[in-house]
C-alpha cells in the first residue's frame, strides 16, 4: 500500500492565505491522472504547521471523499507536544484515511529515549498505521535507527519517511527493523539510490510538479532497473534541487502556480518566491517536460 511515488501534497491558498478548496480538487485530480500513488496531506510541504484543525479535517475529508480509496491518503498530525499529538491522532484515526504521519517534535530536542516514548503514545491512541517522520534539517533531533528498530516493534507503526539524505542510512535501516516494516524516501534528490538500496518509494516535493517523471523513475528502481531509474532521474535533478531555492514549499507553490494549477498562496512566516529564481525554475520546469 504504502510505496511508489507519494506526493507530499502543497496546501492550495488564495493571495490572502485562505485554503483554496476547489484547487485541491484540482491537484488531486493531477495526481490520479498522472501515476501519483499515494497523497500525503498536511506535511511539511503542505503548511500543515499553518493549518487549524478545522481546515485540516476539512481537507482530509474532501481528500478521502474525492480520491474514493484509488489511492492511500496519509495525514500529517505531528506536532512538537505529545499530548497534542495524540489528540489529533485520536480524532483523524476515525476518518476514512490510510495512515498518519507523525513528524518527531520539533524545538523541543528530546533524547531517543523520549522520542520512544513520544511515538509509543501515539500509536497506543491510533486505529490506523503510524508512519514515523525523521527529518533533523527541520526539528533539530535526529530519529536514530536503533530507536526506529525499537519502535518498529509496536503494534500500529509500519514504516518511516527517513529525511536524511544518505542511501546508507537507508541501509542501516532495512537491516535494523523487521522485514514488514518499511522506509520510505524523505529527499527527493537521493530517492533513486535509496529505493535500489531498499527503500520503498518516497514521499517526494518533486511529484507536486513532476508526477508521472517520479513515478516513473521509482517504479523502474523499485523494479531494480537501475541504469534506466537513473536516466529519468537525471531529468527531473534540477527540479529536486532548485525546488529548495528558497524554503519549501515556496518554489513548489510558485511552479505550480505557472502551470496553471492554483494560485499564487502562502501563509505568514513564509513568503513568495524572489524574482531572482523564476527564470532558473521556469527553465527547470521546461527541461522536465512539465511546461512549455
Amino acid at each position: 500500500m504504502f510505496s511508489g511515488s507519494l506526493v507530499a501534497i502543497v496546501t492550495p491558498m488564495r493571495p490572502d492565505g485562505a485554503v483554496d478548496f476547489a484547487a485541491w480538487e484540482r491537484l488531486l485530480d493531477f495526481h490520479l491522472a498522472n501515476g501519483t500513488n499515494g497523497v500525503v496531506v498536511a506535511g511539511t510541504t503542505g503548511e500543515g504547521a499553518t493549518l487549524r484543525d478545522s481546515e485540516l479535517r476539512e481537507l482530509t475529508e474532501r481528500a478521502c471523499a474525492h480520491v474514493k480509496g484509488r489511492v492511500p491518503i496519509i495525514v500529517g498530525a505531528g506536532t512538537s507536544s505529545t499530548a497534542t499529538t495524540v489528540e489529533r491522532v485520536r480524532w483523524l484515526s476515525e476518518l476514512p484515511i490510510s495512515a498518519l504521519l507523525i513528524v518527531t517534535p520539533a524545538y523541543n530536542r528530546p533524547t531517543q529515549e523520549g522520542l520512544y516514548r513520544h511515538f509509543a503514545a501515539v500509536a497506543e491512541a491510533t486505529r490506523v498505521p503510524i508512519i514515523l517522520y525523521n527529518i533533523p534539517s527541520r526539528t533539530a533531533v535526529d530519529l536514530l535507527p536503533a530507536t526506529v528498530a525499537r519502535l518498529a516493534q509496536l503494534s500500529g507503526i509500519v514504516g518511516v519517511k527517513e529525511g536524511v539524505a544518505q542511501a546508507s542510512r537507508v541501509r542501516e535501516l532495512v537491516a535494523a527493523c523487521p522485514k514488514d516494516f518499511f522506509v520510505i524516501s524523505g529527499d527527493d534528490s537521493t530517492t533513486c539510490e535509496s529505493v535500489l538500496a531498499g527503500a520503498k518509494g518516497v514521499i517526494s516535493v518533486t511529484a507536486n510538479v513532476a508526477p508521472r517523471g517520479m513515478s516513473d523513475m521509482v517504479a523502474a528502481a523499485l523494479q531494480g532497473q537501475a541504469e534506466e531509474a537513473r536516466r529519468l532521474d537525471r531529468r527531473l535533478a534540477a527540479l529536486h534541487r532548485n525546488l529548495f531555492l528558497e524554503t519549501n514549499p515556496i518554489p513548489v507553490k510558485w511552479a505550480l502556480a505557472r502551470m496553471g494549477l492554483m494560485e499564487d498562496g502562502l501563509r505568514l512566516p513564509l513568503t513568495e518566491l524572489s524574482t531572482t529564481h523564476h527564470s532558473q525554475l521556469l527553465a527547470d520546469l521546461r527541461a522536465a517536460g512539465v511546461m512549455r
